[in-house]
């Protein structure tokens, strides 16, 4: 099993500004959701969950805490259930999901947790597509990765490979993450 799981310093504590002067939270409190028919239907974390298991580690090793991880199947309703729990948790400032990106009829991670977005991020699809192009060519237009910001949490929705979701999360997620929950909560500080 990958993750830290210890306590969250206050949120106060984490509240502070990068070099730029840019709001931030740091650490994260991380929650990682994987979606996977295939993988069962615990609702605990996969001890066969490469994906999820990519995020963690990125993000881990990016000084942030893994406060949750869940495993729930390619269903519409408890995709979107488990995210909404997730974003209820005082000790979640940053939402993973890995697989349910792809264009088959059962790849529904997409549609589902869009739902919950107050404000959709279209640069972080953009990017990483661009970031994919390298690995896999046009197959790139089959991803349906996205993200937003759900009750001032930022959301990132990542297909299920383990290289999709390294790459996302090392060259995308863990870089801006921080600045964008700073950026959400802002407002309760000033």
């Amino acid at each position: 099993m990958t993750g830290n799981h210890s306590e969250l310093p206050s949120a106060a504590d984490r509240r502070t500004t990068d070099e730029d002067g840019h709001d931030c939270v740091d650490p994260l409190g991380v929650a990682i959701v994987t979606i996977s028919s295939s993988r069962g239907t615990a609702t605990e974390a996969d001890p066969t969950d490469p994906g999820g298991d990519a995020v963690a580690n990125t993000l881990v090793d990016a000084g942030h805490v893994v406060t949750s991880r869940r495993t729930v199947p390619d269903d519409y309703v408890r995709i979107k259930t488990t995210v909404s729990e997730c974003l209820d948790r005082s000790d979640v400032d940053l939402v993973v999901t890995t697989g349910g990106t792809g264009v088959t009829v059962d790849d529904v991670s997409p549609d589902a947790v869009s739902e919950l977005f107050d404000r959709k991020l279209p640069g972080f699809g953009e990017a990483f597509r661009r970031l994919s192009w390298e690995e896999v060519g046009t197959r790139v237009v089959a991803t349906r990765a996205t993200a937003g910001i759900a009750r001032e949490v930022p959301v990132f929705v990542l297909p299920g490979s383990v290289n999709a979701a390294e790459l996302a999360t090392a060259e995308i997620i863990a870089e801006e993450a921080p600045h964008l929950a700073g950026l959400a909560t802002r407002h309760r500080v000033e």
